[in-house]
């Protein structure tokens, strides 16, 4: 999609569909709080108070209402968008009505609109942002298409033309189209993303935009001592990798932090020997998320150049119930030394991410943040609204959780008290990979602990978000792409 900004007044913007933020409200001139609704109003005669007081438009988050042939305008349509409550307005729910637009144009391939804003920078992203990731359909294997025309270009109009909001754009740009490629990664089906697959995509990724990339294979795992994630992975038939990029940043500066990002990469999960259920189990192949979301955030600092140096380490596996499988019961030690008896293979993505945060420390890294659907349990404790926020250290995780707000994904923060590593006992072994039923989502992160100590660290459980059951009126059924935005802006962000 071609994205452009333009300062021509309101009237004069021939286009397909000329779109503006409305409000909830008590009365159409509440509803209509922005200086570009107000004036719609008033060039086509009171059209918009109108819509409101017939009750064909209330404002509610993401509503749409589309006019035709407004009078006095060049535009086609005039589009009202809801915004919900004025008062919480903010990037998070301008990037959803602008996804709720681009998927009420796509459906009536309308391929050509135009959108009113008022002019901030911080608009403009999430703008920007909200009408590309609104357009993604992921119906790449499908022969016959049924969802419309996708966008080919959008205006956003704003007041003047300034620097920072050319800027804006340019980065909007290049996050959300980089959301949409890892959105495409996590769709991919198993036998289409194998974990060297997965290594073929990391290589050309980094050759395209210069970063360096190394592919462990398992005979090097092996050399090293990688006894969790090659445990995982030898049940299948299918050969692990574990992806190294490291990007550099231009000037060296003189920044002690090095940054560590981590993404569980199950390409395909079946639970291995404690298999799963058949239903659902399709959806499997997203077991691979937080990896393909710490890909995509590499591929954008490669393009925007951040301060401080970052090695994205991803342990890439199936897992599998062949006649090679580790049982419940065996014993695996890790790249740290320490021995893990796997009381569930189900529980693997623990596993590889032990060896991963490991190897992580041991090329140089000072902060951890790794990104992981690592648990049904977060998901009952959540939802599918907000991610799971765990952190050793108070500094890193409230840089974290800011990140997460400005860029619009939803973290929650969630304990790590000491008691919770109670549950953590093995009779034969250093510790077990799963604790008791209660507070599985905590025991899991307690159990990373082990291996990310002494460094700062947080885990963003995310398997309640990476993948949406059923579409939103802002975004597809299918792989969100979270929590890539909000690892970007974290970097960007850190001074």
């Amino acid at each position: 999609m071609q994205l452009r900004l333009d300062t021509i007044a309101l009237e004069q913007m021939e286009t397909d569909a000329l779109a503006v933020i409305a409000f909830q409200a008590d009365s159409p001139e509440e509803g209509l709080g922005s200086e570009a609704a107000r004036r719609l109003d008033q060039v086509t005669g009171g059209w918009l108070a109108e819509a409101y007081r017939s009750g064909e438009f209330t404002g509610k988050a993401c509503e749409t209402l589309f006019l035709h042939r407004p009078p006095n305008m060049r535009a086609k349509r005039l589009v009202l968008v809801g915004g919900g409550k004025r008062e919480r307005f903010g990037g998070l729910e301008l990037r959803r009505a602008a996804g709720a637009l681009a998927r009420a144009l796509r459906a009536r391939s309308i391929t050509a609109p135009a959108l009113a804003l008022e002019g901030e920078a911080a608009q403009v992203r999430a703008a920007a942002e909200g009408l590309i990731l609104g357009d993604y359909e992921p119906d790449r294997y499908k022969t016959e298409k049924k969802n419309g025309k996708p966008l080919e270009k959008a205006t956003l109009l704003v007041p003047s033309l300034e620097a920072a909001l050319e800027a804006a754009l340019e980065r909007a740009r290049i996050v959300a189209e980089t959301q949409n490629w890892v959105r495409d990664l996590v769709a991919e089906p198993a036998n289409r993303m194998t974990p060297t697959l997965l290594a073929e995509r990391a290589r050309e990724m980094a050759s395209e935009f210069g970063l360096e990339c190394d592919v462990l294979d398992s005979g090097r795992m092996s050399q090293l001592g990688m006894g969790a994630l090659l445990g995982v992975a030898q049940g299948s038939s299918e050969p692990p990798a574990l992806i190294l990029l490291r990007y550099r940043p231009p000037a060296a500066g003189d920044s002690v932090v090095h940054l560590g990002l981590l993404g569980k990469a199950v390409t395909f999960d079946s639970g291995g020997i404690s298999i799963k259920p058949s239903e659902n189990m399709d959806k499997m192949k997203y077991d691979m998320a937080g990896g393909a979301a710490v890909l995509g955030a590499m591929r954008v600092f490669a393009q925007l150049k951040p301060a401080i140096p970052v090695t994205a380490v991803i342990p890439a596996v199936e897992n599998m119930p062949g006649g090679r499988a580790q049982r419940p019961g065996d014993v695996v030690r890790t790249l740290s030394g320490k021995t893990i008896e796997v009381l569930n293979t189900d529980a693997e993505g623990r596993l590889i991410l032990a060896d991963a945060l490991t190897y992580a420390k041991r090329v140089g890294c000072t902060h951890l943040v790794d990104a992981a659907t690592l648990t049904g349990a977060i998901v009952v404790a959540l939802g599918h609204v907000n991610a799971g926020a765990f952190g050793s250290d108070q500094v890193l995780l409230d840089r974290v959780l800011a990140a997460a707000r400005v860029a619009g994904e939803k973290l929650w923060p969630m304990p790590l008290d000491e008691e919770y590593k109670e549950t953590l006992q093995s009779v034969v072994a250093d510790l077990p990979n799963i604790g008791n039923r209660w507070g599985g989502a905590i025991t899991a992160a307690m159990f990373l602990k082990e291996f990310a100590d002494p460094l700062p660290w947080v885990h963003l459980d995310i398997a309640g978000t990476a993948w949406l059951e059923e579409a939103k009126p802002y975004m597809a059924k299918g792989p969100t792409g979270t929590p890539m935005r909000t690892l970007v802006q974290l970097v960007l962000d850190w001074r």
